[in-house]
Protein backbone atom coordinates (compact mmCIF):
# COMPACT_ATOMS: atom_id res chain seq x y z
CA UNK A 1 0.00 0.00 0.00
CA UNK A 2 2.61 2.54 0.82
CA UNK A 3 4.89 2.32 -2.43
CA UNK A 4 1.67 2.25 -4.14
CA UNK A 5 1.15 5.77 -2.57
CA UNK A 6 4.42 6.57 -3.43
CA UNK A 7 4.21 6.11 -7.16
CA UNK A 8 1.08 8.39 -7.17
CA UNK A 9 2.74 11.05 -4.95
CA UNK A 10 5.75 10.66 -7.84
CA UNK A 11 3.23 11.05 -10.54
CA UNK A 12 1.48 14.13 -9.00
CA UNK A 13 4.84 15.58 -8.53
CA UNK A 14 5.56 15.24 -12.51
CA UNK A 15 2.13 16.20 -12.87
CA UNK A 16 2.53 19.48 -10.76
CA UNK A 17 5.84 20.50 -12.78
CA UNK A 18 4.48 20.04 -16.39
CA UNK A 19 2.06 22.27 -15.83
CA UNK A 20 4.27 24.81 -13.89
CA UNK A 21 6.64 24.52 -16.55
CA UNK A 22 3.76 25.56 -19.30
CA UNK A 23 2.51 28.21 -16.89
CA UNK A 24 6.59 29.48 -16.87
CA UNK A 25 6.78 29.43 -20.56
CA UNK A 26 3.54 31.24 -20.56
CA UNK A 27 4.95 33.59 -18.15
CA UNK A 28 8.32 33.46 -19.90
CA UNK A 29 9.85 33.32 -16.71
CA UNK A 30 11.84 30.45 -15.76
CA UNK A 31 12.49 31.28 -12.30
CA UNK A 32 8.60 30.42 -11.81
CA UNK A 33 9.92 26.88 -10.63
CA UNK A 34 11.33 28.46 -7.58
CA UNK A 35 7.43 29.30 -5.98
CA UNK A 36 6.18 26.07 -7.06
CA UNK A 37 9.10 24.83 -5.12
CA UNK A 38 7.41 25.30 -1.41
CA UNK A 39 3.73 24.69 -2.99
CA UNK A 40 5.09 21.20 -4.30
CA UNK A 41 5.74 19.73 -1.21
CA UNK A 42 2.56 20.91 0.36
CA UNK A 43 0.85 19.54 -2.75
CA UNK A 44 2.86 15.85 -1.68
CA UNK A 45 1.77 16.07 1.71
CA UNK A 46 -1.59 16.78 1.64
CA UNK A 47 -2.05 14.00 -1.38
CA UNK A 48 -0.13 11.93 1.14
CA UNK A 49 -1.83 12.42 3.81
CA UNK A 50 -5.59 11.72 1.95
CA UNK A 51 -3.35 8.59 0.76
CA UNK A 52 -2.64 7.21 4.10
CA UNK A 53 -6.64 7.29 5.29
CA UNK A 54 -5.69 10.74 6.97
CA UNK A 55 -2.82 9.77 9.29
CA UNK A 56 -0.52 12.12 10.63
CA UNK A 57 -2.25 15.49 10.61
CA UNK A 58 0.54 17.87 12.58
CA UNK A 59 3.67 16.42 10.26
CA UNK A 60 1.24 17.60 7.36
CA UNK A 61 0.28 20.68 8.32
CA UNK A 62 3.78 21.90 9.06
CA UNK A 63 4.80 20.57 5.80
CA UNK A 64 2.30 22.48 4.35
CA UNK A 65 2.60 25.52 6.49
CA UNK A 66 6.38 25.77 5.73
CA UNK A 67 5.64 25.48 1.72
CA UNK A 68 3.31 28.52 1.40
CA UNK A 69 4.83 30.15 3.38
CA UNK A 70 7.98 30.31 1.63
CA UNK A 71 5.74 30.13 -2.01
CA UNK A 72 4.63 33.45 -0.60
CA UNK A 73 7.53 34.90 0.28
CA UNK A 74 9.61 34.18 -3.39
CA UNK A 75 6.45 35.16 -5.09
CA UNK A 76 6.46 38.71 -3.23
CA UNK A 77 10.37 38.51 -3.49
CA UNK A 78 10.76 37.87 -7.57
CA UNK A 79 7.35 39.85 -8.66
CA UNK A 80 8.16 42.65 -10.88
CA UNK A 81 11.86 42.28 -10.59
CA UNK A 82 13.80 40.69 -13.95
CA UNK A 83 14.14 36.82 -14.40
CA UNK A 84 17.34 35.47 -12.20
CA UNK A 85 20.42 35.10 -14.13
CA UNK A 86 20.57 31.76 -13.22
CA UNK A 87 17.53 30.73 -15.00
CA UNK A 88 19.07 32.95 -18.26
CA UNK A 89 22.08 31.12 -18.98
CA UNK A 90 20.66 27.58 -18.82
CA UNK A 91 21.66 26.12 -22.36
CA UNK A 92 19.28 22.89 -23.17
CA UNK A 93 15.91 22.16 -22.44
CA UNK A 94 15.30 23.16 -19.32
CA UNK A 95 12.04 20.94 -18.37
CA UNK A 96 14.86 18.33 -18.27
CA UNK A 97 17.63 20.21 -16.85
CA UNK A 98 15.51 21.85 -13.82
CA UNK A 99 11.90 21.29 -13.75
CA UNK A 100 12.25 17.64 -13.55
CA UNK A 101 15.24 17.10 -11.58
CA UNK A 102 13.64 19.38 -9.07
CA UNK A 103 10.88 17.16 -8.98
CA UNK A 104 12.96 14.08 -8.41
CA UNK A 105 14.58 15.97 -5.50
CA UNK A 106 11.09 17.50 -4.04
CA UNK A 107 9.67 13.86 -4.10
CA UNK A 108 12.43 12.01 -2.67
CA UNK A 109 13.39 14.94 0.04
CA UNK A 110 10.01 14.28 1.20
CA UNK A 111 9.85 10.80 1.90
CA UNK A 112 9.99 11.10 5.43
CA UNK A 113 7.24 13.64 5.38
CA UNK A 114 4.66 10.37 3.37
CA UNK A 115 6.51 7.92 6.00
CA UNK A 116 5.30 9.85 8.93
CA UNK A 117 2.04 9.92 7.43
CA UNK A 118 1.36 6.25 7.19
CA UNK A 119 3.09 4.90 10.78
CA UNK A 120 2.10 7.69 13.41
CA UNK A 121 2.52 6.06 17.29
CA UNK A 122 1.32 9.59 18.97
CA UNK A 123 3.35 12.24 20.49
CA UNK A 124 5.99 10.50 21.88
CA UNK A 125 9.81 12.07 22.74
CA UNK A 126 11.59 11.99 18.85
CA UNK A 127 7.87 13.92 17.74
CA UNK A 128 8.35 16.55 20.49
CA UNK A 129 12.11 16.81 19.57
CA UNK A 130 11.17 16.99 16.25
CA UNK A 131 8.27 19.96 16.42
CA UNK A 132 10.93 21.88 18.60
CA UNK A 133 13.67 21.66 16.03
CA UNK A 134 11.67 22.39 12.97
CA UNK A 135 9.86 25.44 15.43
CA UNK A 136 13.24 26.86 15.58
CA UNK A 137 13.78 26.02 11.73
CA UNK A 138 10.66 27.88 10.39
CA UNK A 139 11.74 30.91 13.15
CA UNK A 140 15.35 31.39 11.49
CA UNK A 141 13.91 31.31 8.16
CA UNK A 142 10.90 33.58 8.47
CA UNK A 143 12.66 36.02 10.60
CA UNK A 144 15.88 36.34 8.60
CA UNK A 145 14.00 36.24 5.18
CA UNK A 146 12.05 39.45 7.09
CA UNK A 147 15.17 41.02 7.84
CA UNK A 148 16.16 40.59 4.41
CA UNK A 149 13.41 42.52 2.68
CA UNK A 150 13.90 45.23 5.05
CA UNK A 151 17.12 45.80 4.85
CA UNK A 152 16.85 45.43 0.73
CA UNK A 153 13.59 47.82 0.89
CA UNK A 154 16.29 50.57 2.42
CA UNK A 155 17.43 52.75 0.17
CA UNK A 156 20.55 54.15 2.42
CA UNK A 157 21.47 50.52 3.64
CA UNK A 158 24.81 49.30 4.22
CA UNK A 159 26.87 47.34 1.49
CA UNK A 160 26.16 44.27 3.88
CA UNK A 161 23.57 43.39 5.96
CA UNK A 162 25.31 42.40 9.44
CA UNK A 163 22.71 42.72 12.05
CA UNK A 164 19.63 40.51 13.61
CA UNK A 165 20.27 36.67 12.89
CA UNK A 166 22.68 37.85 10.12
CA UNK A 167 25.01 38.49 12.64
CA UNK A 168 25.20 34.97 13.89
CA UNK A 169 25.28 33.23 10.72
CA UNK A 170 25.62 34.29 7.14
CA UNK A 171 22.67 31.96 6.18
CA UNK A 172 19.74 32.46 8.53
CA UNK A 173 17.54 31.25 6.03
CA UNK A 174 19.19 28.55 4.68
CA UNK A 175 20.07 27.21 8.46
CA UNK A 176 16.15 27.56 9.39
CA UNK A 177 15.63 25.38 5.83
CA UNK A 178 17.80 22.80 7.17
CA UNK A 179 16.59 22.92 10.99
CA UNK A 180 12.82 22.35 9.32
CA UNK A 181 13.98 19.33 7.62
CA UNK A 182 15.84 17.76 10.22
CA UNK A 183 12.64 18.29 12.88
CA UNK A 184 10.24 17.05 9.64
CA UNK A 185 12.58 13.62 9.41
CA UNK A 186 12.86 13.10 13.45
CA UNK A 187 8.98 13.26 13.57
CA UNK A 188 9.04 10.01 11.30
CA UNK A 189 11.47 8.39 13.11
CA UNK A 190 9.13 6.99 15.64
CA UNK A 191 9.00 3.83 13.23
CA UNK A 192 11.84 2.11 11.40
CA UNK A 193 10.59 3.08 8.07
CA UNK A 194 10.75 6.74 8.63
CA UNK A 195 14.53 6.05 9.82
CA UNK A 196 15.20 5.00 7.17
CA UNK A 197 14.40 8.08 4.80
CA UNK A 198 17.72 9.90 6.42
CA UNK A 199 18.98 10.32 3.04
CA UNK A 200 15.89 12.60 2.56
CA UNK A 201 16.99 15.00 4.90
CA UNK A 202 20.76 14.56 4.31
CA UNK A 203 20.09 15.58 0.70
CA UNK A 204 18.13 18.80 1.43
CA UNK A 205 21.03 20.35 3.48
CA UNK A 206 23.96 19.27 1.82
CA UNK A 207 21.71 21.17 -0.97
CA UNK A 208 21.75 23.86 1.23
CA UNK A 209 25.35 24.03 2.30
CA UNK A 210 27.10 23.02 -0.51
CA UNK A 211 24.51 23.21 -3.63
CA UNK A 212 22.21 25.62 -4.97
CA UNK A 213 21.92 27.35 -1.33
CA UNK A 214 24.88 28.94 -0.03
CA UNK A 215 26.99 28.76 -2.30
CA UNK A 216 25.66 30.37 -4.71
CA UNK A 217 24.95 33.32 -2.84
CA UNK A 218 28.42 33.16 -1.75
CA UNK A 219 29.65 34.08 -4.94
CA UNK A 220 27.07 36.55 -5.44
CA UNK A 221 28.57 38.45 -2.75
CA UNK A 222 32.24 37.94 -3.03
CA UNK A 223 32.73 41.46 -4.47
CA UNK A 224 31.09 43.84 -2.48
CA UNK A 225 32.74 45.85 -0.12
CA UNK A 226 32.83 44.68 3.48
CA UNK A 227 31.61 41.15 2.41
CA UNK A 228 34.99 39.61 3.10
CA UNK A 229 35.30 41.09 6.18
CA UNK A 230 32.06 39.82 7.33
CA UNK A 231 33.09 35.99 6.18
CA UNK A 232 36.18 36.43 8.65
CA UNK A 233 33.80 36.94 11.63
CA UNK A 234 30.26 35.64 10.57
CA UNK A 235 29.45 31.66 11.16
CA UNK A 236 29.08 30.12 7.39
CA UNK A 237 25.80 28.31 8.55
CA UNK A 238 24.95 27.51 12.27
CA UNK A 239 24.60 30.48 14.23
CA UNK A 240 27.47 31.12 16.28
CA UNK A 241 28.58 34.22 18.27
CA UNK A 242 30.62 37.11 16.16
CA UNK A 243 34.39 35.95 16.18
CA UNK A 244 36.26 38.96 17.60
CA UNK A 245 39.68 38.61 15.67
CA UNK A 246 37.64 38.73 12.45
Amino acid sequence: MFLTNLAVTGAVTVLLVVITYAIALRRRRLDTIDTFWGLGFAVIAVTSYVLSGFGNLVITALTVLWGVRLAWHIHARNHGRPEDPRYTKIRGNPFYRVYLLQAVIMWFVSLPVQAGQYWNPGFGLLTWLGVLVWTVGFVFETVGDRQLARYKADPHRPPVLDTGLWRYTRHPNYFGDACVWAGLYLMACSHWIGAATVLSPVVMILLLVKGSGAPLTERAMADRPGYAEYVSRTSGFVPLPPRKDG
